[in-house]
């Protein structure tokens, strides 16, 4: 399966098969299960050289040391390279991440110009009220009996006593 983040494309799916080789026998190197198969094989080697009949490397087991030796010579590359990949791989994940917060920082600025905006227009819209709101307050106090709550309609001050014919 692919990978789906960019870095770990660039890296492990575009890998040579060096470099895979590389990342595979240094993981496994640095792993415990490495340390015990090879503790294993170290006394199975030693226990066998002493107590066995045929002595195939006597002490102070040359052969041993000569095939630590190779796995010395073999396994510092190998781990030198794996941890260059590392150091790559963690350069292009910091520039990623890098390139990845400029994106959000823009977005960020344009939403922060768009609330802006509609504070502006909110601001505005509060003056606008205000304006109306006293507008209203005024023209009802100009016309007697319809102050704001008021629902009964205005009454004369005096009583009219002229004859209704």
């Amino acid at each position: 399966m692919p990978s789906r983040h960019p870095v770990n494309q660039r890296m492990i799916d575009n890998a040579t098969r060096g470099e895979r080789v590389a990342d595979g026998v240094s993981g496994f190197m640095g792993s415990w299960r490495f340390i015990i198969l090879q503790t294993l094989i170290v006394i199975a080697w030693v226990v066998g050289n002493v107590y066995l009949l045929f002595h195939f490397d006597p002490y102070p087991f040359i052969f041993l040391n000569l095939a630590f030796s190779t796995q010395a010579a073999y396994a510092a590359p190998l781990i030198l390279l794996a941890g260059n990949r590392s150091a790559a791989r963690d350069r292009l994940t910091l520039e990623h991440a890098a390139a990845q917060a400029d994106v959000e920082e823009r977005q960020n600025e344009r939403l922060l110009r768009g609330n802006t905006e509609i504070l502006h227009r909110v601001e505005a819209l509060e003056g606008r009220i205000l304006q109306l709101e006293t507008r209203i307050v005024s023209l009802l106090e100009g016309h007697p009996g319809s102050a704001p709550g008021d629902d009964k309609p205005a009454k004369p001050d005096k009583p009219d006593s002229t004859p209704r014919t």
